[in-house]
């Protein structure tokens, strides 16, 4: 299984993309508690997927964050 494309992150609107980090950290969650109390059938990349799924999310909402919030920088000559 391949790790998921940044470009799939990137094509999600602002509130699916808000959606997609709890539904992210949720599913982290719940992988960390399985493994806690024993029940963890998961196979070991379902971490590694999830934790990187969880940084592009991130990095595109911060990427979006400093997008919005750059003025455009105007020099006034004359």
């Amino acid at each position: 299984m391949a790790l998921p494309k940044i470009e799939d992150a990137r094509k999600l609107n602002d509130e699916e993309l808000v959606e997609e980090i709890l539904a992210t950290k949720r599913k982290l969650f719940d992988l960390r508690f399985q493994q806690a109390t024993g029940q963890s059938d998961n196979k070991p990349h379902e971490f590694k997927h999830t934790r990187h799924r969880m940084a592009q999310l991130l990095t595109v909402e911060r990427e979006r964050q400093l997008n919005i919030n750059q003025a455009p920088t105007t020099t006034e000559e004359g």
